[in-house]
């Protein structure tokens, strides 16, 4: 199955070789010409056109700081989980979730996840935001299981160009469970193998303390 490439989360770095030297200018030899005796009228001077005036340089567009508005950081780090964070405009805060990218068992990328609490008073107490391959058959909806348990079915949200995405909710029963437990498994069925499943593991090492460091954002009016 092919994997996605996690142009969110990884970074790709293309070097260029810069390989050559100035070429030496050749000059042609002059060749002597033998004098003409024969008289000929003279000929007025060609005044070639002049060049149009170079039009002035303009200045480079300022670029945007690393560490602008919208830009990606990792905060902290809770063993097998991460703080990102995107910094937000001049007062505003800073958006951050736990996140943790999810490989197969022969550690290639596959899927990401990344989870944040939600205001009191929702039906549920955390969101999530799954990332998965465009091969991934919709139909077949995201499968989690906390550590053995009943598993709960989650449909797809949407698909952009690079991904599938699940936007989904855990209850605070939930939440609980995945704090006390010890990893859960994220099951998601590819297109071209429909009679077969990719079982992902998600740690929860780390993901009690992580959780807990997020600020609950306050409740809608």
């Amino acid at each position: 199955m092919p994997m996605i490439d996690m142009t969110k989360a990884l970074a790709v770095t293309l070097s260029f070789g810069l390989a050559g030297a100035a070429l030496a200018q050749e000059t042609a030899p002059t060749e002597t010409q033998p004098a003409d005796t024969t008289t000929t009228q003279a000929q007025p001077e060609t005044t070639a056109p002049a060049e149009p005036a170079a039009a002035p340089a303009q200045p480079a567009p300022a670029a945007q700081p690393a560490d602008g508005p919208g830009s990606i950081y990792v905060k902290e780090t809770y063993d097998d989980w991460a703080e990102r964070c995107m910094r937000g405009a001049e007062g505003q805060p800073d958006l951050c979730q736990l996140y943790q990218l999810l490989k197969d068992e022969q550690g290639n990328p596959v899927a990401e996840i990344g989870m944040f609490p939600l205001p009191k008073g929702e039906k549920a107490q955390a969101g999530a935001s799954i990332t998965a391959p465009l091969e991934t058959l919709l139909t077949e909806n995201i499968v989690i299981a906390i550590d053995g348990g009943k598993p709960k079915v989650y449909p797809f949200s949407w698909c952009d160009r690079a991904s599938c995405v699940a936007r989904i909710g855990f209850t605070a029963e939930e939440v609980a469970t995945m704090k006390k437990g010890n990893k859960a498994t994220m099951t998601i069925v590819p297109v071209a193998a429909p009679d077969q499943k990719v079982v992902l593991n998600i740690s929860l090492k780390g993901f009690t303390k992580g959780f807990d460091a997020l600020p609950a954002p306050a409740a809608a009016n």
